[in-house]
This record gives structure tokens, C-alpha cells and sequence, in this order.
């Protein structure tokens, strides 16, 4: 996976303002992300981190309440009934920090995206 060291200084940094719980959420979600898209490029852009792959891959940021995870319209319509119990948009889904992570439900959008950007 190819990054650029600006970029991923850049991410360190973001991910670094957070407290350590939600770095830890954030290291674990930009980890997924490089093991199930090797090929995909990091980059930080919009003021958050994301993966490009042909184009957008997936997009993901912590909030107050929430990590946003953004993968694209394609990537939620494609799984809208596993997130239906999370507050989600067009595209982006809301993961609360006061619940676990669904990291297979991420891995698996992941995956998707990777194949339709493919």
C-alpha cells in the first residue's frame, strides 16, 4: 500500500488529538482497512483520513459521540439493512463510542468497495 509521509504525518497527528480509546478505535479501523486493501493509497483529505482506490475508497473520522465511517453511497446502500440500527445517511454511517465497533461490518464494506473500485 502506497502513502505519501506528509499524509500519513498527517494522519499520525489527527489521530493523535483523541483521547486514547478513541485512537485506539481509529488505529484499529485505519489497520482493517490497509490489511483489506493492500493496493489502496492513504491519503488525508476533507480534514479526515481515507483510502484511495481507483477513485474514493472509504473515508473515516472521529466525533464527539461517534466514529463517521464514510464509504460511499454504493457502500451503504449495499449493506443499509446491517447498519439500519445506526444512524446513517446517503454516505456515511455513525458507529457510537459508547458501543463496540463493528469491525467485521466494516471489513465486509471494505471488501465491497474494494471489488466495486476494482
Amino acid at each position: 500500500m502506497a502513502v505519501k509521509k506528509d499524509q500519513s504525518k498527517m494522519i499520525d497527528a489527527y489521530i493523535a488529538r483523541f483521547s486514547q480509546d478513541v485512537q485506539e478505535k481509529l488505529e484499529s479501523i485505519r489497520t482493517l482497512i490497509k490489511e483489506n486493501a493492500p493496493d489502496a493509497v492513504e491519503v488525508f483529505s476533507y480534514g479526515m483520513p481515507g483510502f484511495h482506490l481507483n477513485g474514493s475508497l472509504v473515508w473515516y473520522a472521529a466525533f464527539a459521540h461517534h466514529i463517521g465511517f464514510y464509504p460511499t453511497g454504493s457502500g451503504i446502500e449495499a449493506f443499509k439493512d446491517e447498519i439500519s440500527h445506526y444512524q446513517w445517511s446517503k454516505g456515511t454511517v455513525r458507529f457510537p463510542l459508547d458501543q463496540p465497533i463493528p469491525y467485521e461490518l466494516i471489513k465486509r464494506i471494505v471488501l465491497f468497495r474494494v471489488e466495486e473500485n476494482s
